[in-house]
């Protein structure tokens, strides 16, 4: 059975005995057969809010939030066309915000891909700054007693325009909606409250949980403090097509999308698997392994004790290097002494719910990488290259035996696998 897994900007293909392999793939829909028509209707027609037009005049401060170069948003169709429906709107009441949360600034190159050369050219675009104080604004705090920070941009805007699009989110349940606001343009000491050890380790903070998670109801919480906000997202296939629109009231829009999410990409599965490979669904959403960790999560989640987990994810960006993330694994000798080091009373360091998760996974399972990374760069992550995706698996279940078996999520966390 040959198999393509999605990898960069293209694919891997393997080639894995058909009686032994589930391959593990959403429902995905045919794209829309005309996006803009799509969006300017759900504008013209939203869930829970007036339309948005009616909702401005021509003095009203606009603050349009958009994603990060991490993110499968096209905004290069969405921004361009939200922008033409605003009509006349004053560029002068108009900036631009990217939803960086705790990601590195991107680049005037990566912008004009991401936006269109015609829109950063245009108007204000700014780089969220989470550790920028300048740029940070307090709406009370957090449930732990940290300062509830977003960008100022944001909270001076008379209305709050916040894009993105939905999938399963490995610890807040979903992505979009609230998570544009909080944590796409929080300060780090919010987010790092918000995703504390003790949150993240909550069972009910995971995929396709928001009511009930109180990692997501938190940060549902600190973005209402923002004031009034409009919200547009999309759903999205593996081409990035656009599936469905989503727009108007915050909460109420994002609930209906992940209703729809939730159909097409959620998968059961009777039993778990001695082997399941899976990938970080390709560019741009496999950068890094900071952003890979959602495929391993996404992958553990039918995997046997003690089972073989193997991700491919090329990490053109490296852990990043030097990053926080980086750093803290290399801080400690193994993924035992990272959880022991994040259960310790006052222990808090950037970008930890990444190596906690990690962790969390390796506690029970033996977890390969095939990327881009050298050894030495795996090794710091407390993790082991898979050179050969297709050999690794023939040898393992050679070990195993024939009741040994395999599945494949190829477009990874795209698709979330749960346990009947």
């Amino acid at each position: 059975m040959n198999i393509d897994l999605a990898y960069g900007n293209g694919h891997i293909s393997i080639d894995l005995p058909q009686d032994r392999t589930t391959i593990i793939q959403p429902n995905f829909s045919d794209g829309l057969a005309d996006e803009r028509a799509a969006i300017t209707h759900a504008l013209e027609h939203p869930i829970g809010a007036a339309p948005l037009l009616e909702s401005i005049d021509p003095d009203t401060k606009l603050c349009i939030l958009f994603t990060d170069l991490t993110r499968a948003t096209p905004n290069e169709r969405i921004i361009p066309w939200l922008l033409t429906h605003l009509g006349d709107h004053p560029r002068e009441n108009i900036v631009l915000l990217n939803q960086l949360g705790t990601h590195r600034p991107n680049t005037k190159a990566e912008l004009n891909a991401m936006l269109t050369p015609e829109v950063v050219d245009g108007y204000r675009v700014i780089n969220h700054d989470c550790e920028d104080p300048l740029q940070l604004l307090q709406v009370g705090q957090t449930r732990t007693g940290a300062p509830a920070l977003l960008n100022k941009h944001a909270l001076e805007a008379d209305l709050r325009i916040v894009t993105g699009f939905i999938e399963p989110h490995f610890f807040a349940g979903f992505s979009g909606g609230p998570k544009g606001l909080m944590p796409g343009v929080a300060g780090i000491e919010t987010v790092m409250s918000n995703h504390g050890a003790d949150n993240i380790g909550n069972p009910r903070s995971t995929f396709g949980i928001t009511e009930g998670n109180p990692l997501w109801e938190e940060l549902r919480d600190i973005a209402l403090r923002a004031g009034p906000s409009f919200l547009l997202n999309v759903s999205l296939n593996h081409d990035r097509a656009i599936t469905g629109v989503f727009a108007g009231d915050l909460v109420d829009a994002h609930r209906a999308g992940c209703k729809k999410v939730q159909a097409s990409a959620m998968q059961s599965v009777a039993a778990p698997f001695d082997i399941v490979v899976t990938t970080n669904s390709g560019y741009p959403l496999d950068l890094n392994l900071y952003q890979g960790v959602k495929g391993m999560s996404a992958g553990a989640r039918i995997l046997k004790e003690g089972g073989l987990l193997i991700l491919a994810c090329e990490c053109r960006e490296g852990v990043p290097a030097k990053s926080p993330l980086d750093k803290l694994l290399r801080s400690a000798g193994s993924p035992a002494e990272i959880l022991t080091m994040l259960s310790s009373p006052g222990f808090v360091r950037p970008e930890q719910w990444q190596a906690q998760i990690q962790a969390l996974i390796q506690s029970r399972a033996e977890v390969l990488v095939h990327s881009t990374l050298d050894d030495e760069t795996l090794s710091g992550a407390h993790l082991k290259p898979c050179r050969n995706i297709e050999r690794t698996i023939t040898e393992r279940l050679a070990l195993l035996g024939d009741h040994a078996r395999v599945a494949v999520l190829p477009q990874g966390p795209l698709t979330i696998p749960y346990l009947a």
